[in-house]
């Protein structure tokens, strides 16, 4: 009975617009792994920081397929 239960909430999900989908999600991982004030606080004062660094051209950027492409080649060195 579990099972068919499932099941059908299953297929009621993969007729829910994509918005919708995505706030189910959030809600899910945030009962998983609750948010932390402080720790949030910390990631948004990073963010912030390396925002403005790229800003002001305080760091260079790097091509992500670059840094792709170094790693497959380390590892397969």
């Amino acid at each position: 009975m579990l099972t068919l239960k499932q099941e059908q909430l299953f297929e009621e999900i993969d007729i829910l617009p994509i918005d919708l989908k995505t706030k189910i999600v959030d809600k899910l991982l945030a009962s998983i792994t609750p948010s932390n004030a402080a720790i949030d606080s910390l990631w948004i004062k990073e963010v912030n920081k390396r925002k403005d660094e790229i800003e002001t051209n305080q760091v260079s950027h790097v091509n992500g397929d670059e840094v792709f492409k170094k790693i497959f080649q380390r590892l397969n060195a």
